[in-house]
């Protein structure tokens, strides 16, 4: 492969809190130098560079945005420059980009030039979740978000949930924010009994919550403050 620019996938935290807690240093610099991006987002990409700290004013650093418009001409397009050379970020909204992200797409494309791609480590809700979750951390599957209709939202939780059985794998989804309090009570009334299910709350800030019971516990408990708070859940079904 010939010597080419870097694409660097930068992560970016999952809430508020300081940079120096979840992004290494070598990561926090490599974010800094850079003077164009491309993300999912711009404001919240800007945000994250305030926070950062950059080696140039915010208003001199190029930000693309990468929406559902885009397509892979555009996104070959902003990384043309790299096969001559020099460096280009890529950024989620949250998290480690391309980790259940559009900016796979992007990856995608530079693997497609020929073009260098550096992840940097930093913060993933799944990956942190699972760690403390206490659940199979060797067979797991993320779904991404389950739908929103409620019958259909149970279905499928039920179809997960015999293929943890199945398979001893942790089920690992999202959900909206506000939608969090809704899913939860799902989960609650869809799942056995002997199911263990872990809810993670804000993680990497100081409102994190992380706790793992038993469906039937959970049902006894007094509900978690969730409402348009970050969470994600994992569960796994008894065998």
């Amino acid at each position: 492969m010939k010597n080419t620019g870097t694409l660097h996938l930068i992560p970016v935290g999952l809430g508020a809190a300081p940079t120096e807690t979840w992004l290494p240093t070598a990561a926090r610099e490599a974010a800094g130098r850079l003077h164009t991006y491309i993300a999912e987002n711009a404001k919240t990409a800007r945000a994250f560079l305030k926070l950062a700290g950059t080696q140039r004013p915010l208003q001199e650093i190029t930000i693309h945005t990468l929406d559902a418009k885009v397509d892979a001409q555009q996104m070959r397009a902003w990384l043309q420059p790299l096969a001559e050379g020099g460096e280009i970020g890529l950024v989620s909204e949250a998290g480690c980009p391309a980790v259940a992200d559009p900016g796979a797409r992007v990856v995608a494309v530079a693997h497609d030039m020929g073009i260098r791609v550096m992840p940097w480590v930093g913060p993933s809700s799944i990956l942190l979740g699972l760690m403390a979750s206490g659940l199979d951390g060797q067979r797991f599957a993320f779904h991404g978000y389950a739908p929103i209709d409620p019958a259909e939202r149970a279905r499928q939780l039920k179809a997960w949930e015999q293929s943890s059985r199945k398979f001893g794998q942790t089920q690992i989804l999202i959900e909206t924010p506000y939608r969090n309090d809704a899913m939860l009570a799902t989960l609650k009334q869809t799942l056995q009994p002997g199911t263990r299910l872990c809810v993670a709350r804000s993680l990497t800030t100081p409102e994190q919550w992380i706790q793992t019971h038993p469906i039937s516990r959970w049902k006894s408990m007094d509900a978690p403050d969730l409402a348009r708070k970050p969470a994600i859940f994992l569960f796994q079904a008894a065998r």
